[in-house]
């Protein structure tokens, strides 16, 4: 099966036995109590999902298998040439088999995604069937369901395979789809920005450098962006809208294909994938109205005072989760700070940064005043000439396909169930409320 493979298997065995052990010793005790106002409210932190490959802490941040973003960019093999970011094909092999690669490990990864890495011409077709002006996460979605047309997982579900080896045929899927994304993405962005003019993959590179290539940006710190950009968007716990919608549409026995699918639906709305477009047009917008290509502190406080007042927010600001600021947003700093520290653009997105969270603090409304990574991955993108904001979700949707398929892996290989919360009424939440009131 290869050895990767053999080694998930035996970790997910280890694990189904222990969770099997844990639910029937102490499967009745709760873990929290639910508050109407959960209910309503996006169910938002209700403990009910099971997610392995991550886990976010809200004074710690992101921690994948309990590394921080830190200790990855430090121990996560690089790229021979050179490299100073990690290799996402090294988180890949963390999240799925718990255990931080060797060389070795990474590179067995990057050569099995580039033998897979060939996209059908007819998803080709799909794609141009769209209009031109098409948003690139229509396109992007489209292609991944006509991929689709080939998932082992479904052709074999339809022979009729034990559930014993779902996870099977769910590895296969998940390494082939992850392999072609980056050429998707890569078509997708020539088609709609560089007037079709496409550049074929280099199968001796690894899987960012490739995707970087394809792109047409061939500056090395332009690929060691990538690498840094598609480690840290991978994965941020199962209860986001990409990662959850991938693992509910997977408990129903969906292919990855339409579990991803699903997943890039919801990456592509306002309130998830689509904020980094919405930070860097802020900004541009502050710009515009200042007449300034870097605005001062003092500037930079009177617009964030503006945007408050008249009732908007200030985007790339404030986690659902985190309540310090987001280590993602810390290691791109980190990242500008060493190959582009000039660039107006990045210092004003650091200039925001001293400014906006004592103001947002000031307001007494906000929990969490500190960015998250979407208050500075714009910036970068933009430095290097990366300029078309509406393509920047793609590039998390690539990125976050290792997390959420990582994860679908282990949700068949652990057996886990379709999902299935309990909904309620209204008129059953007034009528719970009337006999509580009456029982008080």
């Amino acid at each position: 099966m290869g050895y990767v493979k053999d080694l998930f298997k035996v970790k997910a065995d280890e694990q189904s036995k222990e969770i099997k052990s844990i639910i029937e010793q102490h499967g009745n005790k709760k873990i929290e109590d639910v508050t109407i106002a959960q209910a309503y409210q996006g169910m938002r932190g209700i403990t009910g999902l099971v997610t392995e490959t991550s886990l976010l802490d809200a004074n710690e941040g992101i921690r994948f298998r309990g590394f921080s973003i830190p200790e990855l960019r430090e121990k996560l093999p690089k790229a021979h040439e050179g490299g100073t970011e990690p290799l996402p094909e090294g988180l890949f092999y963390l999240m799925l088999v718990g255990e931080v690669p060797s060389q070795e490990n990474v590179e067995h990864i990057s050569a099995t995604w580039a033998r897979r890495s060939h996209v059908p011409n007819y998803v080709f077709d799909v794609i141009e069937s769209f209009p031109i002006s098409s948003h690139p996460m229509t396109q992007f979605t489209a292609a991944i369901l006509a991929l689709g047309t080939e998932s082992k997982f479904a052709k074999a579900y339809n022979d009729g395979i034990s559930k014993k080896v779902y996870w099977d045929y769910i590895y296969e899927d998940t390494m082939t789809l992850i392999a072609r994304l980056p050429r998707i993405a890569a078509y997708i962005y020539r088609r709609k920005y560089k007037n079709g003019v496409h550049i074929q993959p280099d199968g001796m590179l690894d899987w960012s450098g490739n995707f970087a290539h394809m792109l047409g940006y061939e500056e090395g710190s332009f690929w060691e962006l990538m690498r840094l950009y598609l480690t840290i968007h991978a994965d941020h716990e199962g209860g986001n809208v990409s990662a959850h919608a991938t693992h509910l549409v997977g408990s129903a026995l969906s292919d990855p294909y339409l579990s991803f699918a699903a997943g890039m639906t919801g990456l592509a709305g306002p309130l998830h994938g689509l904020a980094n477009q919405e930070v860097i047009r802020w900004i541009e917008e502050m710009c515009k109205e200042l007449n300034s290509n870097e605005p001062t502190k003092e500037q930079i406080a009177d617009y964030i005072h503006k945007t408050l007042l008249e009732g908007k927010v200030v985007p790339g600001y404030g986690h659902a989760v985190l309540r310090k600021t987001d280590p993602r947003f810390t290691a791109q700093q980190e990242f500008a700070k060493m190959h582009c520290p000039d660039d107006p653009l990045i210092r004003t997105v650091w200039n925001i940064y001293e400014v906006a969270p004592p103001i947002l603090e000031s307001t007494g409304k906000i929990k969490n005043p500190w960015p998250n990574v979407d208050a500075h991955s714009g910036s970068l993108l933009k430095h290097y000439g990366l300029v078309e904001e509406d393509f920047y979700t793609v590039l998390f949707g690539v990125s976050r396909a290792l997390g959420v398929l990582a994860s679908l892996c282990w949700d068949r290989a652990l057996g886990f169930p379709i999902e299935r919360p309990k909904s309620i009424t209204t008129e059953w939440v007034k009528k719970f409320i009337a006999k509580s009131e009456v029982v008080a």
